[in-house]
């Protein structure tokens, strides 16, 4: 709960400037990473979408030399600060993440052994979460995972919270690409991936946190063979 960031990641990104440690940092510690960590494979093309500056894309390459880790994200100031993460990360022989800038809506092809969606959804319209998710769905492998980490609307007070809080970052301060909030159930999203031939476990992660953590741990079926 409330981890600090590990001490390997945070020596990637002593080179940039402050204000891009500062939000690594803070978004570390706000968010479930290392929960979320626990579903993804050891080894297998692993895609981090939306991953902003790059930190948890960093660490799971780091955590394991079997996964070929790819991030990518729509704003270009944070790709080329997880860029210059990856390079410090290569030029200490460490297993490094790829990170490449996307359109919107752009889903890179697959097929994935896992794809990463941390707090993503609640930025686009409704019926680009839908198209996004069954993408998504599609591109994994038998047997791949989706994770969807996003926050519900219970608790009450912590859903209020996170309201004003995403409000401000942006609406009013820019600091995250979006035209306006749209939180959805995490049932309405695990219909979607059910639709899409996936098994469902549902977890929630805000104990601890001030914010109402969601995780969706979609399994694509292996199809039987007759």
């Amino acid at each position: 709960m409330n981890a600090r960031l590990p001490a390997g990641v945070r020596a990637l990104y002593a080179g940039l400037p402050a204000r891009v440690r500062a939000h690594v940092g803070v978004r570390w510690r706000t968010c479930p990473f290392p929960a979320i960590a626990a579903h993804v494979p050891e080894r297998g093309r692993i895609l981090d979408y939306g991953c902003g500056h790059g930190a948890f894309a960093a660490w799971l390459a780091l955590l394991s030399p079997g996964r070929e880790v790819v991030g990518v994200d729509i704003a270009a100031d944070k790709i080329a600060a997880a860029r210059g993460a990856a390079l410090a990360a290569a030029g200490r022989g460490m297993n490094a993440p790829a990170f490449s800038r996307i359109g919107a809506g752009e889903l890179p092809g697959g097929p994935w052994d896992a794809i990463l969606l941390v707090d993503v959804l609640y930025l686009l319209e409704p019926r680009e979460q839908e198209s996004l998710l069954r993408g998504a769905a599609r591109a994994l492998t038998p047997g791949g995972v989706l994770l969807v980490k996003e926050v519900a609307d219970r608790p009450r007070a912590k859903a209020l919270w996170n309201r004003f809080q995403e409000t401000l970052a942006v609406g009013v301060l820019g600091l995250t690409a979006g035209r306006r909030l749209c939180f959805l159930s995490p049932d309405r999203h695990a219909a979607w991936l059910s639709e899409e031939g996936c098994d469902m476990v549902s977890e929630r992660l805000d104990r601890g946190y001030a914010h109402p953590h969601h995780l969706l741990v979609a399994r694509k079926r292996v199809s039987k063979s007759r």
